[in-house]
C-alpha cells in the first residue's frame, strides 16, 4: 500500500466517524466541503430526501473571475461567501458543517469562515 492510499483510507475513515453523527434535516441541512489540489466545492444538502439545495465551487466562472488561483485560501473564501449568499436566497439560515474527512484549517477554515461572515449560523 503506497502513501497516497494510505492517506485516501485514513479520510475515508474520518469521514465514515463524521458522518455518523452528522445528518441534514429540512430545518437544518448539511454543509459538505470537498476539497481537491485545484479547487474547493460546497454544498447543502438535505439528507432526508438526499436533494443538494445549493452548491458552489471554484469552478464555476461567476466565482473564479477575478482571482489568480483557484486553489488557495482567496478561493475558498469566495466559495464559502457564494455559498452563504445562494443559502440565505434559498431562505436557509442554520446548517451543520461537514468537513468530509478534512482536517479544520486552510482552505477548509477560510471556506467555513467566510460562511459566517455573510451570514451562515453553524
Amino acid at each position: 500500500m503506497n502513501a497516497s492510499e494510505e492517506r485516501r483510507q485514513a479520510r475515508a475513515k474520518r469521514q465514515a466517524r463524521v458522518r455518523r453523527n452528522i445528518r441534514g434535516t429540512k430545518e437544518r441541512p448539511r454543509l459538505s466541503v470537498f476539497r481537491s489540489s485545484k479547487h474547493i466545492y460546497a454544498q447543502i444538502i438535505e439528507d432526508v430526501t438526499g436533494k443538494t439545495l445549493a452548491a458552489a465551487s471554484t469552478v464555476s466562472k461567476v466565482i473564479v473571475g477575478d482571482l489568480k488561483s483557484s486553489g488557495n485560501v482567496e478561493a475558498a473564501k469566495a466559495v464559502g461567501t457564494a455559498i452563504a449568499k445562494i443559502a440565505l436566497d434559498n431562505n436557509i439560515k442554520q446548517v451543520v458543517f461537514d468537513r468530509n474527512g478534512f482536517l479544520y484549517h486552510g482552505r477548509v477554515k477560510a471556506l467555513a469562515d467566510a460562511a459566517r461572515e455573510a451570514g451562515l449560523t453553524f
